[in-house]
């Protein structure tokens, strides 16, 4: 389990990580947003930049897992502890377990030094007494049999509540879990969709060879390319020119699904930042009317400037709620519709493993009425054999295959139809029943799940 890194301790890069955890915690800030502020600053080499991000992605991976160290360590409760010296602990037994060439007392010292500056020395002394019980007892630990244990024991081995380990042993089976579980914990790939308005995939994989980058053709998505180097998105030959879009693999499927034709006019109901809604554009050859409709007016910006990177003349950016009307109702006006619903986000863990700690399954009970209320809307705006693809990305049977049965059982006029006749070919086994379904331990993409409805009257 443990993870190589070449890096040196630096005490500034680790008090940055404590600092974004610290906010991700108290103010359930996404942690690649915080991050992504920090790492644009001046003056910050390539190898701390490295290092944060590992820090911080990969405390937030293990943090069940590190907490049930630390309560047992601790006399008090942990959770009452300062939330900066919670948080430092973490990071500390994060680097000790997990980062190859942390000495430990280079570790133990880093943290004495951050806990003294923060809040004197009695609780550096805390910090000390607890980071030294535990690389004491840490050489002791027994081995895990997953196949052993109970729920309570995954979800401590594999830093996951336990909720949700329940929700997807019902949902998936529980010969899946362990390995969705240990997938969760990984480093999400960056996947890139070549625009091909502009460019073809080959010739971008040819453009980014030349500028020493290493990058690969996706397994499932015919436009997507994972890359390999680490280098930031600004700073990648064709990025102001528009020749890519970031996208995640399995969000590229979803624009294959709802299959746009030129001169159509699609609705994207909930658009932001505009990775789908681009992809629309591009697959009906910018040839069309695409309305993208979002609630955030930063949402409907970021909408508005990667069409205008890309040069894409389609799009048309609205700030509107999807719950509600959204204009002088006109019956039956759009071809295709997406509905790419705001969810728990429970299939994204390899991005952003915050959300396992922030989400409880009141918020996915929560988000599913939000979804019916969506879909019910933006059902009532398409033509008669019009497409409507609902899509999200969690991986939760409250907010899918229920939000998808409930519709359908209360408009008759609508037929599901199967997702494979529609996904290009090398991905027509990501199906399930008839819904496309994405899975991060078998496809090593985010989890997605999308089912296609037709209306046939």
């Amino acid at each position: 389990m443990r993870q190589v890194t070449t890096f040196e301790s630096s005490e500034n890069v680790r008090k940055q990580a404590v600092d974004i955890l610290v906010r991700v915690e108290l103010d359930k800030a996404y942690a690649d947003i915080l991050l992504d502020q920090v790492l644009q600053r001046d003056g910050m080499s390539a190898r701390d930049r490295s290092l944060l991000t590992e820090i911080v992605y990969g405390t937030l991976r293990w943090r069940g897992r590190i907490d049930l160290h630390l309560k047992q360590l601790t006399r008090r409760s942990f959770e009452e502890t300062d939330p900066f010296i919670k948080n430092l602990l973490r990071v500390t037994l994060y680097q000790i377990s997990f980062l190859d060439r942390v000495p430990e007392y280079a570790a133990l010292n880093e943290a004495v030094t951050l806990a003294k500056m923060h809040a004197g020395n009695r609780v550096s002394g805390f910090v000390n007494g607890i980071v030294r019980n535990f690389i004491r007892t840490r050489r002791t630990e027994k081995a895990f049999n997953p196949d052993s244990c109970g729920v309570a024991a995954l979800a401590d081995y594999w830093s996951h509540p336990e909720w949700l380990i329940n929700e997807w042993i019902e949902y998936l089976g529980k010969a899946n879990v362990t390995a969705l579980l240990q997938a969760n914990n990984r480093q999400a790939p960056l996947v890139l969709r070549a625009n091909i308005c502009r460019i073809n995939r080959q010739a971008l994989l040819r453009e980014f060879e030349t500028h020493g980058i290493e990058a690969l053709p996706t397994t499932w998505s015919p436009q997507g390319i994972l890359l390999s180097s680490q280098v930031p998105i600004h700073r990648l030959p064709g990025h102001q020119e528009g020749l890519f879009q970031v996208q995640g693999e399995s969000s590229q499927l979803v624009g294959y699904l709802l299959d746009p034709q030129p001169g159509e006019k699609i609705l994207d109901a909930c658009a932001a930042p505009g990775g789908k809604t681009t992809h629309i554009a591009e697959l009906m050859d910018d040839n069309g009317q695409v309305t993208a409709i979002d609630r955030s007016p930063k949402g409907v910006v970021k909408i508005c400037e990667n069409a205008i990177r890309l040069g894409l003349k389609s799009i048309r950016a609205i700030q509107a709620d999807m719950t509600r009307q959204v204009a002088a109702r006109q019956q039956a006006t759009y071809d295709r519709i997406l509905v790419d619903a705001p969810c728990s986000g429970l299939g994204t863990l390899r991005s952003h493993p915050e959300i396992k700690w922030n989400r409880d399954i009141r918020d996915v009970l929560r988000l599913s009425e939000l979804q019916r209320k969506i879909l019910r809307q933006a059902a009532s705006y398409l033509k008669a054999e019009g497409v409507l693809v609902y899509s999200t990305c969690t991986l939760t049977a409250h907010e899918n295959e229920k939000i998808v049965n409930e519709f359908l059982a209360c408009h008759r006029g609508f037929v599901l139809e199967d997702a494979a006749s529609y996904l290009p070919d090398q991905a027509k086994q990501l199906v399930k029943e008839k819904y496309f379904m994405a899975l991060p331990h078998k496809h090593d993409t985010d989890g997605f799940f999308a089912a296609r409805l037709r209306r046939v009257t």
